[in-house]
């Protein structure tokens, strides 16, 4: 391939994903509109017409914001490789460092996701401080949001420097066969990370505190009894310091894995609720879908990092999209800002296999604890996140990882008859 036929089949590609995605996202906000009016029958006894319609109005507001971002993110992609950004970054790390020097790699990367990261923030900004505001569920304050930026910026310098420099040394130091080693120590620092996240990082934005004795604690350890679940501990986090969704969550695996509950999800759920959204949970272990999906990750991304490896001596890689400079830190660079634009075509597959995992961890909680308790949470929590219950079939396919609502409800009423 000529570098000339590399950056045609990149803009076509680049262009025919986005004008695919502006179609389901108008897709999705006319579907959501038209049925706005009214709620669906299944949860007409349980969700008020005031919470539908704002369920869509929020809905297409995020949508609409979405589009927005998507905008900005490919005029961004295109300044950055054919407009010749990422050169002028790299020359401008050049000119202070010297080229092709492992410090120059990680300062040009530096600057690329500096880049970025400031595209990025009035974006971010008005995401929490007017949409979320304006729906009532932002609860960050701009000394918050201060403090959570300085902690990630110190994060960034303190831990992702050192992995790239890592990287960019791999590369450069084990010969032809350097993607393999870079990939076996992505692996490894991505399954580091899940170990030491809950001890290490979360505490760092937010406090746990261990769940207090009483009837859900002792509901909550008579299920995982049941089902044979260990792990080191019941937390409740202070999510409604930032927002006011509600959520739970596992994280950690092996002997460090826990369970996290929103503040916020406890004081929205009852006793029996919070046990059947834990069994649904459960459900995922159960079936082991952590594994599969890291399994499935790593060994495409095996594929990935092998044509990044072919790629890296590529001389029409680095031209034809935009950078006359090649190197250690341009080919990751280079690799990662092109990668999504073609693999947008996977990304209904992976949502479909998601929902599928869904499904099953739902029968599951089906068979540990009352489907109607589970249910009554579900629509409890499309209510309060203001969830819509009438998505575009064809958008949610292609996007969605949770099927949709009407499709949910419907199997777990069968499986509770």
């Amino acid at each position: 391939m000529t570098s000339s036929q590399l950056s045609a089949v990149f803009l076509l590609a680049l262009f025919a994903g986005l004008m695919i995605r502006f179609w389901l996202a108008m897709r999705q906000m006319l579907h959501v509109r038209h049925h706005r009016g009214a709620v669906p029958a299944a949860f007409s006894a349980s969700i008020s017409l005031d919470a539908h319609q704002k369920a869509a109005d929020y809905t297409v507001a995020r949508v609409r914001l979405g589009m927005i971002d998507l905008f900005i993110s490919t005029c961004l992609l295109l300044i950055l490789t054919l407009g010749g950004g990422l050169q002028a970054l790299h020359d401008l790390a050049s000119r202070f460092l010297e080229a092709g020097s492992l410090v120059q790699g990680v300062a040009f990367i530096a600057l690329v996701a500096s880049v970025s990261w400031l595209v990025d923030l009035p974006l971010g900004l008005y995401r929490s401080f007017r949409l979320e505001a304006r729906f009532g569920f932002n609860r960050l304050t701009p000394g918050l949001f201060i403090a959570d930026t300085l902690k990630g910026v110190a994060l960034a310098a303190l831990i992702g420097l050192p992995l790239i420099a890592f990287v960019l040394w791999l590369m450069g130091s084990m010969g032809e066969r350097w993607w393999l080693y870079v990939w076996a120590f992505w692996l490894g620092f991505n399954l580091l990370v899940l170990l030491v996240y809950p001890t290490f990082i979360a505490p760092l934005f937010n406090k746990f505190k261990p769940l207090e004795d009483g009837p859900l604690k002792a509901r909550i350890e008579g299920l995982m009894s049941r089902c044979g679940f260990r792990l080191s501990g019941l937390f409740v986090m202070d999510g409604s310091k930032r927002s006011a969704h509600g959520n739970a969550y596992f994280t950690g695996f092996g002997a460090a894995k826990r369970i996290v509950f929103f503040d916020t999800l406890l004081d929205k759920l009852a006793p029996t609720e919070v046990e059947a959204v834990l069994a649904h949970e459960l459900g995922h272990y159960h079936h082991h879908h952590l594994w599969k999906r890291l399994a499935v990750i790593g060994a495409g991304s095996l594929l990935f990092f092998a044509l990044l490896g072919h790629l890296a001596n590529q001389t029409w890689f680095f031209e034809g999209l935009g950078m006359q400079a090649s190197g250690t830190a341009p080919t990751l660079v280079l690799f990662a800002l092109a990668l999504p634009v073609f693999t947008f075509p996977l990304t209904p597959l992976m949502s479909m296999w998601s929902r599928k995992h869904e499904f099953q961890a739902d029968a599951y909680a089906a068979s540990q604890a009352p489907a109607t308790e589970l249910i009554s949470a579900l629509v409890k929590l499309y209510r309060d996140n203001a969830s819509t219950l009438t998505p575009d079939p064809l958008y949610s396919s292609v996007y969605d990882s949770h099927p949709p609502a009407a499709i949910r409800i419907a199997r777990l009423q069968a499986a509770s008859q």
